[in-house]
């Protein structure tokens, strides 16, 4: 294979991807297919390497990732140009070097264990992911299905990992069926190819079926909570953190809310940073944004308010002190947190600090290396640097006894994560976030389609509230209605069901993602060793 075609090998999977990723291209079809041109060139290199002729991999398996990431998160440039170069380029590398792993896997231990590995490795990588100070799992491959959640009922057991294992076979069978055909010299839709046709078939088929029965089976049990959603528009960029002030801001959305509620709402929930001006937990009842609060929650007791802020703590003698605390002039040290805070008439308020961080603007990757470079990193909330966490989800309990998990902005990618809230005795999920960064691309439409895989996984309704961009309800089935438009003030006020059921997934989390680091291991192990005894020999 000649230059010119491994090029056009890596090119053509790469924008394969794309198009068929949701709001780009949208063709989810396309990611059961999009992957054999690069495992076609991985096989031929590995011929190459038997042939004994010098062949390279990685920079056409780089150049094909960079396409992907490039067309489907590009408008991470509309946040931070910097953290979408790093982005880009960070993401494409470490999933090209889990390819160079398996085709070195390939080399040692054979085809069958080098698909394998290929399987394995890949969504081992994606595990991994999940939980270090680089994880940006927005491309995690199960997403990819994201607007299709009629084919994915079956994300409540295996979570979004089985839809990367569901993408990856289909295309690793594929290509054994045109790469066996043209090493045999026989037409690809000959007898021989029967049986690997009818692999493929039964892949495809069974979880596209259980899917649909599930779908149309399913019943949620009916227990409404009515739900009030607040999006207020406010620009990110020249209002939100700089001429409105923050009492006018909270203001504003109380307003939009008087308009929808009725005696029966139970929630009325608002955005990420909904009260940006930052203020010391211990002393909110102080705040005028406070006092707007509870003029609101005094006209409707019924109703409890769940809302974002910038807040910060502050530490006192014997408080043992996090590594992310700051010190101020005074010698005070404190942290800064994106905060939910619940407050309602029958109790004090309560705050949850966001604890999935976006690398960079929330958190700073590998701190002691780093630290010099925080202040170059763009304001994603109205703090820079690592912000303040807490080590559990909290739930907020409405005046009829309903739990809801407040999840904040980018914590909705993760479901494992979000499933802590569920473990917590969440019955429904509320996201607030402020998408508006982005601008009008296709960020703020991922964002809000990742949002029903997480309602199916753990069956659960979900309330969003984003400042701008999609604001909906979704149902236990990942259906959404009442979907908000982009620039848009809106309220919109209804019922979801909850409730207390825990699913599989619920309960056991990424058991997927852990098998496959587990099997993932062991090739590797067997690979490296081979090759070792080899050099003995």
């Amino acid at each position: 294979m000649n230059v010119s075609k491994k090029l056009l090998y890596a090119i053509v999977s790469g924008v394969a991807l794309a198009l068929g990723w949701p709001s780009i291209g949208s063709f989810y079809p396309l990611l059961f297919v999009a992957l054999i041109p690069l495992f076609l060139l991985e096989r031929q290199v590995y011929d190459d390497h038997v042939n004994n002729k010098p062949s390279k991999l990685f920079p056409y398996v780089y150049l094909s990732l960079i396409v992907f990431n490039v067309l489907t998160t590009w408008w991470v440039w509309h946040a931070s140009a910097p953290g979408s170069v790093v982005a880009i380029v960070l993401n494409s590398l470490f999933i090209a070097i889990t390819i160079q792993l398996a085709h070195f896997t390939r080399k040692k231990l054979g085809h069958f264990r080098g698909d394998l590995a290929l399987i394995f490795f890949w969504i081992a990588w994606e595990y991994f992911h999940l939980d270090w100070d680089l994880s940006w799992t927005w491309l995690t491959l199960g997403n990819g299905f994201a607007n299709a959640p009629y084919l994915v009922q079956w994300y409540e057991y295996s979570g979004v990992f089985g839809g990367s294992l569901w993408i990856l076979l289909s295309n690793v069978i594929l290509t054994q069926w045109i790469y066996k055909s043209q090493h045999r010299q026989i037409p690809i839709f000959s007898i021989p190819n029967i049986p690997v046709l009818f692999k493929w078939a039964l892949v495809l088929l069974i979880p596209v079926i259980s899917s649909l029965y599930r779908f149309y089976t399913y019943e949620e049990k009916s227990n409404p909570v009515e739900v009030l959603s607040i999006q207020p528009n406010i620009d990110p960029y020249n209002e939100k953190f700089g001429s409105l002030s923050s009492a006018d801001q909270v203001q504003k959305m109380f307003n939009l809310a008087e308009q929808k509620i009725t005696p029966q709402t139970e929630f009325v929930i608002f955005p990420e940073t909904a009260i940006p001006k930052a203020f010391d937990e211990d002393l909110f009842e102080d705040t005028r944004e406070f006092q707007i609060i509870e003029s609101f929650y005094q006209k409707h007791p019924n109703a409890r308010i769940v809302i974002g802020a910038s807040t910060f703590v502050v530490y006192g003698p014997g408080d043992q002190i996090p590594y992310t605390a700051r010190q101020a002039n005074s010698g005070i040290m404190y942290d800064y947190c994106n905060t939910a805070i619940s407050v309602g008439a029958d109790s004090e308020p309560e705050f949850y600090h966001k604890s999935k961080m976006v690398p960079g603007p929330e958190k700073m990757p590998f701190p002691k290396l780093l630290k010099p470079l925080q202040d170059a990193v763009f304001d994603l909330g109205g703090t820079t640097g690592t912000l303040g966490s807490q080590k559990e989800r909290s739930v907020f309990t409405s005046s009829q006894h309903h739990k809801a998990g407040p999840i904040i902005c980018y914590e909705s990618v993760y479901g494992a994560f979000v499933g802590e809230y569920v473990q917590q005795g969440a019955e429904i999920l509320f996201i607030i976030t402020n998408d508006g960064w982005w601008q009008d691309t296709p960020g703020y439409k991922q964002h809000a389609l990742y949002a029903q895989l997480r309602a199916i996984e753990h069956r659960r309704s979900i309330a969003r509230s984003a400042n701008t961009g999609t604001s909906c309800f979704i149902n236990q089935k990942g259906q959404t209605s009442q979907n908000t438009k982009w620039w848009v003030e809106d309220a919109i006020l209804g019922q979801i069901n909850a409730n207390d059921t825990i699913t599989f997934y619920s309960k056991y989390g990424d058991l997927l993602g852990r098998i496959s680091l587990g099997f993932g291991a062991l090739l590797l192990i067997m690979a490296i060793s081979r090759g070792l005894m080899k050099k003995d020999d």
